[in-house]
């Protein structure tokens, strides 16, 4: 609970600080802010839902906090860094007014696909890979034909970071960073639900493709 409100808090303060700066980094920055807050409010309540999960395998402990410190560097405080001060404003670039109005649109699939993930998990999303005792695979929903949608998900809204943040350092380091996460991380993920569900998981590979569906 109090791990839950100190992130509030942060989100809330980095909000008002960004607001803040506006004049500085122009209106497209506040779009970056945005989907920070609304992905927050989407994990808070499977936060809270998986918490109560009796944990019975963690893979690559070491290697996955390194991968989520990581994140955290490119995804956010190199961004929040770049937002904050003027430390990095000698690599801003100026895109047209298009690329971030563009942008802002594609938020909303994206964000919808974020949100969608982890409702149909359910109990069964975790930030790290690991196993819960009532573990089952899931194949319903966006999980029907794709077989991370989550991540998918992140990739675009990684992806979307440069078209607010307008640094050449900043803009992409979330980009980069969620990449070397997920070259690293996906291969250990699904070895680990080939071991657990066998020959259920591997017919489900073959019918669902990693990040979008496969050709029928």
């Amino acid at each position: 609970m109090l791990g839950q409100l100190a992130m509030m808090v942060i989100v809330v303060a980095l909000l008002g600080w960004v607001v803040y700066r506006y004049p500085i980094n122009g209106w497209p920055s506040l779009l970056w802010v945005a989907p920070a807050v609304v992905m927050t409010i989407i994990r808070i309540p499977f936060a809270k839902q998986t918490a109560a999960n009796s944990i019975t395998e963690k893979r690559a402990v070491g290697k996955e906090r390194a991968l989520l410190a990581l994140v955290s560097i490119g995804g956010t405080y190199l961004p929040l860094l770049h937002l904050s001060t003027d430390v990095l404003h000698f690599a801003n670039y100026a895109p047209p007014i298009w690329v971030p109005i563009v942008g802002g649109i594609l938020l909303v699939p994206a964000l919808y696909l974020f949100w969608r993930s982890h409702a149909d998990l359910g109990r069964h999303w975790s930030v790290t890979t690991e196993l819960h005792a009532d573990q089952t695979l899931v194949t319903s929903g966006v999980y029907q034909r794709v077989r991370h949608p989550m991540y998918a998900a992140i990739w675009l809204l990684f992806g979307l970071q440069p078209f607010f943040i307008q640094n050449w350092i900043a803009g992409f380091s979330g980009l980069v960073s969620f990449g070397v996460m997920y070259a690293i991380r996906v291969p250990v993920e699904e070895q680990m639900m080939r071991d657990q569900f066998g020959e259920e998981y591997v017919a489900f590979c073959e019918r669902a493709g990693r990040l979008w569906p496969k050709r029928r």
